[in-house]
């Protein structure tokens, strides 16, 4: 994928909140903000926010809860006008620029995408992972321009979020709190359920088949190796999710990298661009929906480009064993 492959686009499913629901929004999240300890990883206040994320607008609740019953053709849901500044107009802080940065303090846009994420299924981080952090940043980092991870600024390859991980998450939610100001960095996303079509039928055939290995991404640290071979489009035939990261996955055959392209292809022919701006929040189904980001060019003054990361999962049964003290954090 090249940057200019791809339109800027607006996600076919979006939800645009008006002036009232901002505010009603934005004193929620001060509250929460407020709300002891204020610490974004203590279950405490994850368990204030879930109870408090039932005050969300109902419109907006309604959005979020349709796009879990069914994410839709894109495989996205944006959420625009969200809050991100203190309701006191004191100033954002300059975006942050060292590795492995997160949000251990609830602030107004901590609160905003934790209760958004809260109302699709349960957060989660993992311990290898931007140090099991549930509020993540996503920041250009100097010395990392090239690194195929949320600190780089190069072409950022489509993925599935860790996608060789077995209890990888089934959301991801991205909230802008600062945007490019060069205007080149994009969110790309692509559906599997747009591409399908693109694909021939031996190519669906070799897809669904275990003949490809992931690789952990480079922000895990201390995690080597590849996960055991794994079909790209497993589930059903006419309606399978999508296991891939362009950078990380490898056939293991002619054959399967031949159609490993063929899907790459209809990815780029099928991908949706989207510069987004303070306050849109782009929540990414991560069992249809590939994502990545177009290159751009850090200016590591404080005025980069900031998004805040969290990850939801549907089912915290599944990563028990990997929960321990039945907290947020997966070993």
């Amino acid at each position: 994928m090249t940057q200019t492959s791809v339109a800027t686009t607006v996600a076919s499913t979006a939800v645009v909140l008006t002036g009232a629901e901002r505010r009603k929004i934005g004193g929620l999240a001060e509250r929460l903000a407020r709300t002891g300890p204020a610490e974004t990883d203590d279950l405490d206040w994850i368990r204030a926010v879930r109870d408090a994320s039932a005050e969300l607008p109902q419109r907006l609740l309604a959005g979020l809860r349709s796009f879990r019953h069914d994410a839709g053709p894109d495989g996205v849901l944006l959420v625009r006008n969200l809050p991100v500044h203190p309701a006191d107009g004191a100033p954002l802080p300059p975006t942050p620029s060292h590795a492995g940065s997160v949000e251990r303090t609830a602030t107004t846009a901590a609160a905003v995408i934790t209760a958004a994420m809260l109302q699709l299924g349960e957060v989660i981080a993992f311990r290898n992972e931007k140090s099991g952090a549930i509020v993540q940043n996503v920041v250009p980092v100097p010395g990392q321009e090239r690194q195929q991870s949320n600190a780089g600024s190069e072409l950022l390859e489509m993925h599935v979020e860790n996608a060789f991980h077995d209890n990888r998450p089934d959301y991801i939610g991205l909230l802008c709190v600062r945007e490019d100001p060069s205007g080149e960095a994009r969110l790309c996303t692509a559906s599997i359920r747009r591409a399908l079509p693109l694909l021939s039928s031996r190519a669906r055939s070799v897809l669904s088949e275990a003949r490809f290995l992931t690789e952990a991404p480079p922000s895990f640290e201390g995690r080597a190796g590849a996960a055991p071979a794994h079909a790209i489009l497993p589930g059903a035939a006419e309606d399978p999710d999508v296991l891939v990261d362009f950078h990380a996955t490898h056939p293991l055959d002619g054959e399967a990298r031949e159609a490993m392209t063929e899907l790459r292809d209809a990815f780029i022919r099928t991908t949706s661009a989207l510069a987004v701006v303070p306050g849109d929040l782009a929540i990414v189904d991560n069992r249809l929906a590939v994502h990545g980001r177009s290159p751009f060019v850090p200016r590591y003054d404080g005025t980069d480009r900031w998004l805040h990361r969290v990850y939801a999962s549907l089912d915290n049964r599944r990563n028990r064993p990997l929960r321990h003290t039945a907290g947020a954090v997966l070993d």
